[in-house]
């Protein structure tokens, strides 16, 4: 006759349990507070060291550039190459600016050792015509400014060795090295990357890459989120009952 015997566990031993859910539960909020704490410190580190959003307060810049414009800087761009005639940059308060503006962006029209000069309203570069396909059409006057320094372009000026010759597009509504002389490159923050607002057609590209990159991190947080354990071979091996004979 066959009979049933209950068996109990081996001394020492107990079936495998996972984690609670308290755990899980600590252990999500941990990995959540890292990604928010990395994203952070990705924040800081992009806006110091590689690009950051400035606004247009004045209209020195126009047409190009409207009052309201926010526009992306990329800060890393001259680390590659040179400052290049035709840049947009943003640069910080040159001494000589009397505007109240923690930064000013223009176009640079003047490299070091070139030789600038207004003749007829029209900039001209060591003596030739400059082409400034930027400017609105007919082009404004390009007028030296009032002030008796040299580099006002009532005379032909030579820019200096690490300085660098800007002016707005709006040239008879502008505030540049006609007023505050050049600027070295050391004010320089970085290039105009990009026109953010309003949208350029350009720009949705980058925004479309953005929100697939962010789409797949989120997705990527949510399949390694807390799942349950299931039973051990051990402990399915207690379950069933043994027999005797």
């Amino acid at each position: 006759m066959i009979s049933e015997v209950p068996v109990a566990p081996v001394a020492g031993s107990s079936p495998a349990v996972g984690p609670g859910p308290r755990a899980r539960s600590g252990r999500w909020v941990l990995e959540w507070m890292a990604v928010l704490g990395v994203a952070l410190v990705l924040a800081v580190c992009v806006r110091a060291y590689v690009g950051q959003m400035f606004y247009i307060p004045s209209g020195s810049m126009l047409p190009t550039l409207q009052i309201g414009d926010r526009i992306a800087v990329d800060k890393l761009a001259y680390r590659f190459h040179g400052v290049r005639r035709g840049d947009i940059v943003v640069f910080a308060r040159p001494p000589l600016e009397q505007a109240d503006y923690e930064d000013l962006v223009k176009r640079v029209i003047g490299l070091p050792g070139d030789t600038v000069s207004s003749v007829g309203g029209r900039v001209y570069i060591d003596g030739k015509p400059l082409a400034e396909p930027w400017l609105p059409h007919p082009e404004p006057v390009t007028a030296p400014s009032q002030l008796p320094d040299a580099f006002s372009l009532d005379h032909p000026y030579r820019v200096p060795p690490g300085t660098y010759f800007v002016m707005g597009d709006n040239r008879t509504d502008s505030e540049d090295s006609r007023y505050f002389g050049p600027i070295p490159q050391s004010l320089i923050v970085g290039k105009m990357a990009f026109r953010v607002w309003p949208i350029d057609d350009s720009v949705w590209l980058v925004i479309l890459s953005t929100v697939v990159v962010v789409v797949l991190v989120l997705l990527l947080l949510v399949l390694r989120g807390p799942r349950e354990a299931g039973p051990s071979s051990e402990g399915r091996r207690h379950e069933g009952p043994a027999g005797s004979s």
